[in-house]
């Protein structure tokens, strides 16, 4: 399921699981780095672009994420490749990504390796 807001995402990026066993959180965080931004060669993860993980029990995982831009072509490509690879987790029993555009995705978002690999610090 996926919903489009403006809602702004808790005061962290790329939060670790609210509740639930640090496995599982490595293993949701293990399958977002390997959905990609078909624009950028960098995983949406180390990219930034999470800006929230939330484990409600039950199987139910909750994503705030962000697009590079607004207007992004591919958008609802990443939102569909983010969900199927988290739904692919073990214990993993629904997905629901929202897009937020508050605040605006920028480059100091970035996990400082993926800024040193993209040429940027």
């Amino acid at each position: 399921m996926t919903t489009m807001h403006a809602a702004p995402p808790p005061p962290t990026a790329q939060t670790a699981l609210s509740t639930g066993s640090q496995d599982a959180a490595e293993s949701v965080i293990a399958a977002l780095r390997t959905v990609y931004d078909p624009e950028i060669p960098v995983n949406v993860y180390d990219l930034g672009l999470i800006y929230r993980i939330a484990h409600q029990g039950g199987g139910a995982i909750e994503i705030d994420m962000t697009l590079t831009a607004p207007g992004c072509p591919v958008a609802s490509e990443i939102v569909r490749m983010v969900e199927e690879a988290v739904q692919s987790v073990d214990g993993v029993v629904s997905v629901t990504v929202t897009l937020v555009f508050e605040p605006p995705w920028d480059k100091s978002r970035m996990s400082e390796e993926t800024a040193l690999e993209l040429g940027l610090l």
